[in-house]
Parts: C-alpha cells; structure tokens; sequence
C-alpha cells in the first residue's frame, strides 16, 4: 500500500502529468501518419527520456504508445490508409462510413472504442498480469503455429464476394514473406540478386502501397470523386449506440487482451480475430466491410486492449509481447529498472505508475480524439481532390522512406500500389493479402520449429493441447461460417 500511495504521489505530479498527455498527443499524431508507426514513435522518444526520471520517462512513452495505436484509426477511416498495421481493420468498415459523409460519427466510434479497449486492457492488467503470463508460457511453437492456422481461417469471412479470390489473396500474403533471409538456415532467397531483399519485404511500405497508392491509382482512373465532404456531427456516440456496441467492444477488448498477452503477436493479429468474430455473431454478416459501426469498435477495442495484454509479460516475465514492449523493456532498463518477477518487489511504485499511466493515457487519448483530433482530421477529406491526392501520395513516400531511410521501400510502395490496384480491378479483396502478410513469419517460423522438435512427427501437434484447442476451433470457425453461408442462400 505504502508503494502505492508513492507511485500515485510521484504520477500526478505536474509535470508528470504533463509529459503524459504530450505523449499521447505526439502519439495520435505520428499514429495518424501512415508509415509513422507506433513503434517507431516509442523508439524516437526513448532517446528523448535519457535525463528524465524513471517514472516521467516511462509515462512519456506510455502515453506515445496509447496515442500511436489510436491515431492509425483516423488515416485509415478518412483516407484509406491504416496509419497502424492495427488500423487495418478499422479501414474495412470505417472508410465506406466516409465516403457515405460519415467520417466524424465513424471517428467518434473508434474513438470510444479505443478508450473502452484500453480502459479494460488496463483494468485485466491489473486482475490477471501473473496467470496470463503463466499461461503464456505455455506456449511454443506447435502452440503459435496453430494460432497463425486460426488466424488465417478468418479469410473465409473477409474474402469478400469470392472465397477463391480471397484464398488467392492470402497466399500472395505469405509468398511475400518467403523473401529475404531463411530464419532456419540463414540462406538467402527469392532476393533476386537484391541486397535490399534480404531482410525481406518491409511491412509498412507494403501496406501503404496496398491500401494508400492503390486508392490514389483509383481515384485518378475514376470520374467519380469519393473523396466527400464531411458533416462533423455525432463525433460524440449518443447512449443508444453505444448500447449497441457494448457487447462487440467487450468481447473484442477481451481478444485483444489474450492475445496481447502472447508474446510476439501484437494488436494486428488481435484486431483480426476479434473482426472475425463480431461478424460471426453478427445477425447481418455480409454488411461487414460496407460500413458497419461493430466492424471499427471490434477492431479498435481489441488492438488498443492488446496494449494491456503486450504489458503483462513485459512486467512479469521480462518478455516483450509486441515491438513497441521491447523499445519499453530498453527504456526500463536505462532507467535502472529490470523487468521480471523481481519488479514487483524491488520497484512496485513503477508497476503501480504504469497501471494508473494506462488509464489516465486512455482518458487523455479519448478526450483529445472527441475534442480536437476528429474535427482536424476530418477536415482533411473535404479539401479539392488536386489538393488531398498530392498530400496523400506525398505522406505515402515519406512514410515508407522513413521505415529505413531507403529509396528502396519508395520504390516497393510504388510496386505494391500497382498490384492493390490490379487486384481491385480484378476483385481480389486486399484484406486476405494483408492477413498472409502479418501471419505469414508466424506460420513458417513456428511450423519448421515444432517439425524439428518433433523429428517430423506432425502426430506431435496433437500431443500439445493448446495447440489441438486452436486446431479444433479453427475447424469448428469454418464450419459455421459454412453453415451460415448456406442458411443465408436458402
């Protein structure tokens, strides 16, 4: 008790305070950017904290952290582009609501969404940090390899129109990841003769190109301007739909939860599941992806919670469970701080810090996203198209230069916006893609991982029961989809 009272004492100082919500601030900023990511913010801002105190440095990157994964939602509802691997999702739903002139309602949904996902990640971080990370240490690589199969048996329910197409789509996904370096043997391959190729393609220019340059190709190849004003009216959700969306948020900030809680899966993969369950409950499924509220709250509640869940390992184990914890465990570290069951005994006034950090990021996050970040942003989609496609492909090039300074990453932006483009025309949904290309490293990795602690006995799997429960699931998933697709056509 007496450590908590210090760490309360320590947090609402002042300056503490203030460092927070200018965290989170230059988080929904640098988050809204695409390319800008999250991590990278965390990453900039650690070199800032060098002469600041334990906990204004911690709640400085805390607050970047909460930010950086909200702010993704804004490009992604208003522009198309997910400024977060996480906000590729929130992109589905979001974007068609603002095209329908329904941007700042579809803001003000991820919004509280983000704030109700952090809230309760927050919240289970205090209840549940040690039996969740005692059970994530259950997990290896048979374990993660059949998490990546569940993952990707969401293609069957955000394939669009064509489950075929939609196949296609993720196997491109995965066939991009095989570039670069063999993460067993070390061997170079599909480089092409490339250096640049050898640490493979970088995942944000990808996106970018995908989601970014690809709506810019269309929009120049189309006599229709989609790009329309905005009525920045019901930013704020009324009581009535945020009763409609209570139950989606709290399964998907649940999702989320879990899955943050496993080391080396993060809030991409959680937005995933949880989308693909809100549909598999939903009463009208195929509406997901033309607009619907449910789709953004799912995927926003559930990556924002997976900041909560990332923290748990972090804290208990010393194990990072996404990129951004990593940065954090360094930043910990530098400040005299060492992660670990040791934490809670020999600096428990940080944990307390970081528990009450997370909250107050998540009420500074929804009250600068309701009050400022929506009205600003929103504005963006109204301006002449000869003014926003300029400043659009302008933000596509510097974010993806910017992932490492390359002109190589431009020129795969420029690739990748090419084949979204095609793939539209052709009506292959980039969605799957994107899921091959997040889930692809996880499946190749983990899968030659547990054949060579089985001696390529794949009767190994089913001695893992974990591993047998996502298989089991996976199958159960298909099979309802089936069902449903089928009661639908009768």
């Amino acid at each position: 008790m007496d450590a908590f009272v210090l760490a309360q004492a320590e947090l609402f100082q002042p300056h503490v305070l203030f460092m927070l919500f200018c965290g989170v601030c230059g988080g929904i900023a640098v988050g809204s950017m695409p390319g800008l990511t999250a991590t990278m913010a965390v990453a900039i801002m650690t070199s800032f904290t060098f002469h600041m105190d334990a906990i204004s440095a911690i709640m400085t990157l805390i607050g970047v952290y909460f930010g950086g994964i909200y702010g993704g939602s804004i490009s992604a509802v208003l522009l198309h582009i997910p400024g977060t691997p996480s906000a590729v999702m929130t992109a589905r739903d979001g974007y068609p609501m603002a095209l329908r002139g329904e941007g700042g309602r579809a803001i003000g949904i991820a919004t509280w969404s983000s704030f109700m996902g952090g809230l309760i990640g927050m919240i289970l971080l205090m209840l549940f940090a040690p039996l969740i990370s005692k059970f994530a240490l259950r997990f290896s690589a048979p374990e993660y390899f059949a998490l990546a199969v569940f993952g990707l048996s969401i293609v069957a329910s955000i394939s669009d129109k064509s489950l075929t197409r939609g196949l296609i789509a993720a196997l491109l996904g995965i066939l991009i990841c095989l570039s670069g370096v063999d993460p067993m043997t070390g061997m170079a391959r599909f480089t092409f003769g490339l250096p640049d190729l050898y640490s493979g393609f970088q995942f944000i220019p990808v996106m970018i190109g995908l989601f970014g340059l690809s709506e810019i190709l269309t929009q120049l190849s189309s006599q229709e301007y989609r790009f329309v004003a905005q009525k920045l009216t019901k930013i704020i959700p009324s009581w009535s739909q945020i009763k409609q969306l209570n139950v989606t948020i709290l399964r998907s900030a649940l999702i989320g939860v879990g899955i943050g809680a496993l080391p080396g899966t993060g809030g991409a993969i959680a937005s995933f599941v949880a989308y693909n369950s809100a549909r598999n409950n939903s009463n009208k499924p195929e509406k997901f992806g033309q607009g619907v509220p449910q789709g953004i709250a799912a995927s926003e509640a559930a990556n924002n919670a997976s900041c909560g869940g990332a923290l748990m390992p972090m804290l208990t184990l010393g194990i990072p469970g996404d990129a951004i914890t990593a940065i954090l465990i360094g930043a910990l570290i530098l400040h005299n701080v060492q992660p670990g069951p040791m934490l809670f005994v020999s600096n428990p006034e940080v944990v307390y810090s970081i528990y009450t950090g997370g909250i107050l990021a998540s009420l500074f996050m929804a009250t600068v996203g309701f009050l400022l970040a929506a009205r600003l942003f929103a504005r963006l989609i109204s301006f002449p198209r000869y003014v926003l496609l300029p400043i659009i492909l302008i933000l596509c090039i510097v974010g993806s230069f910017a992932v490492n300074n390359s002109l190589f990453d431009v020129y795969v932006m420029i690739g990748f916006g090419v084949v979204g483009y095609i793939a539209k025309n052709l009506g292959i949904p980039l969605t799957p893609l994107v899921l091959g290309v997040v889930l692809g490293p996880i499946l190749e990795e983990n899968l030659r991982t547990a054949i060579v602690m089985s001696q390529g006995e794949f009767i190994f799997f089913l001695t893992r029961p974990i591993a047998v429960f996502f298989i089991l699931v996976t199958v159960f998933s298909l099979c309802f989809q089936k069902w449903k697709a089928n009661r639908r056509m009768r």
